[in-house]
């Protein structure tokens, strides 16, 4: 069977992790991509995050899983430029970005590629867009997670400390994913168009947690202080688990199996979370007691989300990867790495493949494209490039999903994360929840349930499901089940994220949903997967980033590790979207129905790869080490000499070097002639042995200065730097702005509001990402039914029998007229 993306050419400009995963992920799924790199290779050849010696010849392992399957071409960008355009001529899709000599020449920037090959889909990955007053800018993965309000999160850290970043460059890897999925969306419309994304805002969706819509809707930010999750991530008697709470029941059930009974209150005034805080001391004194796998087996039984807290050294031998095969060997550095992000049935991705030395195909392709010969881009059936169909052009606003029905059984993060890109895209995506049980974000906003329509006053579920309609139905109920299966048989996809338990006892798995309609696509988002040890575990974000790595990179190396409480979702949501495009695709192809697992947590052991591949290969451990990381030095946060929104002297820059050139900016800047002149500080490993001294020196500067004058000076003379953001201030950056990244949405409910949109721009359009508001609890009951076939009598009697609905169940309008 031919994988889905077979026949569809891809030209990789690009340099680095974003670029490289983007177009792993094109190519796990069968495309041909062609990696253009300079004489010397992409640097990503010579990169270990732990600093082991890659021998000449030989490339760094990090490199062998990012471009695995991939062909290598070398070119000059002086003497090989009919070699690249050749390889442009004949491709479909080009991945940029800055790094390459051959990609920043100015014959083969996006706009001039897009000038001279208009038939090309061009993604562009750049760390803050294409356009806008900070284009140019310089910026790492840490300084963006500062700008993006990411690092101050969701009240990541405590209160004693810095706050502190998301370790092992994840925003480098959300950026790939969305590239790869903006790229298929440009497919599935002809492509001929500029996709031109934005590291800044990818961080933006995957590090918080609608922050704007938050504070602007409910006049207070999500968390106004850093403090650590309890118990969060705890030492047991034997090693690191996390255990949370993510919902009030779990905080029942926690406080039963530890033995406290009396503390649980249904009426306490207040949070979970301040609940949990007053007893932290005895709950880590009780996870101290125990064993991982005691604690794990107690609260599996109890339903309290947990796992264990997995590393490089360890993570490929935990028993539920092991059962799902979830790591197999590098195919030619013999190293341990994931397996794709998804699986499908049938299986449609080919087995690892190794990476390309290199140059490896130069002269293959170079003997394709010469001597040249005229070329009529154009496209054929598949969408693919051709010498002899008309051209694809920029007219048309056909947005890339229109036509596509989608019934979306998700609830809380991942799941409608996913849709709601198909619904700012075109798709019909019909939400559907029911009023004994509504959509996880309706319900955690912290809104008083004596307020009017309080269901509907959640910026979380706002934030994520503008476009789509909403029903309710009773899926307890066999007329429930009915409509549901009425609604199945108009639908392309049908996406859940429940439990696998859930879908099983509903009786709606692959085989029963393909009765109805047999060329449909299922996408099932469990956290786990669908077999193994741990399937029927509950999962949030936060045991998914123990789980997959992730936590442990995240914090200071004298404490337990912090949860990110951020990535796990949003980056299996774009993920599970990359998965349905490719399945979407073979199904275009064969008319064939494809079921589709996208586990959350495969999703996170490949944004966490780097751990396992660097132990496997190296033997080396990567560890959290604050806000210092391995692409930069000095890199840190510095406290400016600002009083916070708080009152709090908690104002923060963050700083990052990651050249040569970059450091004698910084000298410059800061006039530290000293530091210039010491040739100990001249290599990049020279200043990570003197960071503590660089540190001493960057505290006392900072000290002096507000965040805007430290920008200031280290922006002119191209350091990278950025004031570390609260998150619900993401609309005073200029660059967001400029690019319209939020759009004013109204509600019949809710005052009118900035919603964040897209992490890229199209060019083919949308010009506005929201059209309609999220749909109020059950609002298209009657349209959706309607559509269905059903008579007013029919629906009126499903409404009287509870079957469809438009309040929680409990909040009847005889329950709010009594309140």
């Amino acid at each position: 069977m031919e994988p889905p993306l077979d026949g569809y050419v891809v030209v990789d400009l690009s340099a680095g992790i974003a670029g490289g995963y983007c177009t792993k992920l094109l190519a796990d799924a069968g495309a041909r991509v062609i990696k253009v790199e300079p004489p010397e290779g992409d640097w990503l050849r010579r990169w270990s995050a732990s600093g082991a010696c890659i021998a000449p010849g030989e490339d760094g392992a990090l490199f062998g899983f990012l471009a695995g399957g991939k062909h290598s071409v070398l070119a000059d960008p002086d003497t090989d430029r009919d070699l690249v355009t050749g390889l442009l001529d004949d491709a479909d899709a080009v991945v940029w970005s800055r790094g390459s000599a051959v990609a920043e020449s100015v014959v083969f920037t996006p706009l001039a590629i897009r000038s001279t090959h208009p038939h090309l889909t061009v993604t562009a990955i750049t760390p803050f867009g294409l356009d806008g007053p900070w284009s140019d800018r310089p910026a790492t993965e840490f300084t963006l997670q500062a700008w993006s309000g990411g690092i101050v999160g969701l009240g990541r850290g405590s209160a004693d400390r810095a706050p502190v970043y998301v370790g092992g460059q994840v925003g480098e890897y959300l950026a790939g994913a969305y590239a790869c999925a903006a790229t298929l969306a440009s497919r599935m419309r002809g492509g001929a168009e500029l996709v031109d994304v934005s590291m800044l805002e990818t961080s933006i969706l995957g590090l918080t947690y609608y922050p704007v819509s938050y504070y602007e809707m409910l006049g207070r930010p999500w968390r106004d202080a850093r403090r650590v999750t309890v118990p969060g991530i705890a030492s047991a008697k034997d090693g690191l688990i996390d255990i949370g709470c993510g919902t009030a029941q779990q905080w029942f059930d926690l406080c039963a199996m530890t033995g406290h009974e009396e503390w649980i209150d249904e009426n306490s005034p207040l949070t979970i979370t301040e609940q949990a805080n007053l007893h932290a001391e005895e709950l880590y004194a009780w996870v101290a007691e125990h064993t991982v796998a005691e604690i794990r087996e107690l609260a599996t039984a109890f339903r309290i989300p947990n796992a264990p807290v997995a590393n490089g050294a360890n993570i490929d031998s935990l028993d539920h990867f092991v059962a799902r095969g979830s790591f197999v060997t590098n195919p030619r550095g013999g190293f341990r790495q994931p397996v794709p992000p998804y699986r499908t049935q049938p299986d449609l991705l080919p087995p690892p493949r190794p990476a390309p030395r290199l140059g490896e195909h130069t002269e293959l392709y170079r003997s394709r494209v010469s001597p040249p010969r005229k070329r009529n881009h154009g496209r054929d059936s598949r969408g693919l490039a051709t010498g002899n169909a008309i051209p694809v052009g920029e007219s048309g606003n056909r947005l890339p999903f229109e036509g596509l029905r989608v019934v979306d059984m998700t609830t809380f993060w991942a799941g409608p994360s996913c849709t709601h890109v198909l619904a700012m895209l075109g798709a019909d995506v019909i939400h559907v929840e029911s009023t004994r049980r509504p959509d996880g974000t309706r319900l955690i906003a912290g809104v008083p349930v004596t307020e009017e329509q309080w269901w509907e006053r959640s910026p979380i579920f706002s934030g994520l499901n503008t476009n789509k309609r909403g029903i309710t139905l009773d899926l307890q109920n066999e007329a429930g089940r009915e409509v549901l299966n009425r609604l199945i048989a108009t639908a392309d996809v049908l996406v859940e994220n429940f439990t696998p338990r859930v879908i099983d006892q509903l009786g709606l798995d692959f085989a029963a949903v393909q009765r109805i309609r047999p060329d449909i696509v299922m996408l099932r988002m469990p956290g786990f997967g669908l077999d193994g040890p741990w399937r029927d575990n509950p999962a949030f974000a936060y045991v998914i980033e123990a789980a997959s790595g992730i936590s442990w990179l995240t914090g200071y190396p004298d404490r337990n590790p912090y949860e990110p409480y951020s990535v796990g979702d949003p980056n299996a949501g774009i993920h599970a979207l990359n998965a349905l495009l490719v399945a979407l695709e073979h199904r275009r192809r064969t008319g064939q129905g494809v079921l589709v697992e996208a586990a959350m947590v495969d999703a996170a052991i490949n944004v966490a790869a780097e751990q396992v591949i660097e132990y496997s290969a190296y033997g080396a451990l990567l560890q959290r080490d604050g806000n210092r990381g391995p692409a930069a030095a000095p890199q840190n946060l510095y406290r400016t000499n600002e009083i916070d929104e708080f009152g709090r002297a908690d104002c923060w820059v963050a700083v990052a070097v990651a050249s040569d050139e970059q450091w004698a900016g910084l000298c410059r800047a800061t006039g530290r002639e000293d530091w210039a002149a010491d040739p100990s500080l001249g290599t990049a490993a020279g200043r990570r042995a003197e960071h503590d001294r660089l540190d001493e020196g960057l505290v006392a500067w900072c000290a002096t200065r507000t965040g805007d004058e430290i920008v200031a000076a280290l922006w002119e003379h191209g350091v990278p730097v950025a004031k570390v953001m609260q998150p619900h201030r993401q609309t005073e950056l200029p660059q967001l702005a400029a690019r319209g990244f939020f759009e004013e949405v109204s509600h019949p409910v809710n005052p009118r509001t900035p919603h964040s949109t897209l992490p890229f721009r199209m060019s083919r359009g949308p010009e506005r990402v929201h059209v309609r508001p999220a749909p109020l609890l059950g609002e298209h009951n009657r349209e959706v039914l309607t559509e269905l076939g059903f008579t007013d009598a029919e629906i009126t009697d499903l409404q009287e029998r509870g079957v469809i609905g438009d309040v929680p169940a409990g909040y009847g309008r005889d329950a709010r007229a009594r309140k």
